[in-house]
């Protein structure tokens, strides 16, 4: 067994795909290859971009002289794998087929493929970890009062764990033993009750519910949005994008830059005050009902995301729930530092990796009286 690894981390964007070689923890290569959209736009389906994607992946690191052969692992954001639960998973070609044809027209499919490309060339082992479609919830945190509308888990997964991780760490406690509520507040804004190594309960970061987020309405109460869908005056698009990109704190001040907005409340602006207050508000509120989730039995509250820089914002929040555990912020994200440590994990035996089956953790309730509900 060698003394040190080096892996390879990988993680597809709309338009770029971030890639990081580490030496165990230490990141000694980072690189954000853009595709040109001329190019990108030839291709249909996401899918598609495999090919090309690769050549530019690999033409990248043969310019910082970085071979694959030196690889001992690799290690990827894996989109499109559907809800499992959280963890490792070897990445084979059962993989690589489910998100190639599931169904989800997003780069973020091709994670999976090109690691397992790279892997198969060198005879090295490739990894999903902690992929984003993770679902651990609960079942009573997925009824709501609609019939046959449930609640399911998309949230940042991967930087949410990696937090909880280290916190535990930090505690000199093992993430599996711990109860955790993390915070991460960046575009998109997840709340997740961490209970011994499983997000119980969290707020779905693509369907509009739980706080709202620098450029994401959150929940809103139905009744107003749902008369605005059916007067006639908005497209279906248009509301999709105030639930996804463009409400929040964009819509409300026409900008999710936390340091603008820092800079307005410096200048006495009170409708800037008033919004940003209510969005800290409204995460410790998700926080301390998080907290009952755990029944008061909470060893730490962990923010995180790039908003979670803003001392402005932190220290508002710690007034509000400080009281029920100590307050850990990591501000910003470490999403391939997260890719790098879950293979260092995998590679020295400290978590089991699995299988992948295609079978989802979560597809519905079968209890009877769900299913006689909404026949």
């Amino acid at each position: 067994m060698t003394d040190t690894y080096t892996i390879l981390t990988l993680s597809p964007g709309s338009t770029s795909t971030k890639v990081a070689v580490f030496k165990d923890r230490e990141q000694v290569f980072k690189s954000n290859v853009r595709h040109d959209p001329d190019e990108l736009v030839r291709f249909d389906q996401a899918k598609e971009q495999l090919d090309y994607r690769i050549a530019a992946i690999m033409e990248e690191l043969d310019k910082n002289n970085i071979d694959l052969s030196d690889i001992d692992a690799f290690s990827g954001y894996c989109g499109g794998m559907g809800p499992t639960i959280g963890g490792i998973f070897a990445i084979d070609e059962t993989v690589c087929d489910h998100v190639l044809n599931g169904g989800f027209n997003h780069p973020a499919i091709l994670g999976a493929p090109i690691l397992y490309r790279f892997a198969q060339q060198v005879g090295k082992p490739a990894y999903a970890v902690n992929q984003p479609d993770t679902d651990e919830l609960i079942d009573v945190a997925r009824i709501t009062g609609f019939p046959g509308v449930y609640r399911k888990s998309h949230v940042h997964c991967l930087n949410q764990k990696e937090c909880a991780i280290r916190y535990a760490s930090e505690i000199g406690r093992d993430y599996n033993d711990v109860n955790i509520i993390v915070a991460h507040v960046g575009g998109g804004l997840s709340v997740a009750a961490h209970n011994h190594g499983r997000m119980i309960d969290t707020n779905d970061v693509l369907e509009g519910s739980g706080p709202f987020a620098p450029n994401r309405s959150g929940a809103v109460p139905l009744m107003p949005v749902v008369k605005l869908c059916y007067d006639g005056s908005h497209q279906m698009a248009e509301v999709k994008d105030i639930i996804g990109k463009t409400g929040g704190l964009k819509g409300l001040l026409g900008t999710d830059d936390a340091l603008q907005i820092d800079k307005r409340i410096a200048e006495e602006d009170e409708w800037a005050r008033l919004v940003f207050d209510a969005m800290a508000y409204q995460v410790s509120k998700t926080i301390g009902g998080f907290a009952a989730a755990l029944e008061g039995n909470v060893d730490g509250i962990v923010l995180t995301g790039g908003v979670s820089n803003d001392e402005y914002f932190t220290s508002h929040i710690e007034r509000h729930v400080g009281w029920i555990a100590p307050i850990k912020v990591y501000g910003g994200d470490f999403e391939m530092e997260a890719l790098a440590a879950g293979a260092l994990r995998a590679l020295s035996g400290a978590e089991a990796v699995m299988s992948y089956s295609g079978k989802p953790s979560w597809a519905g309730f079968t209890i009877k009286g769900a299913i006689a509900a909404i026949e």
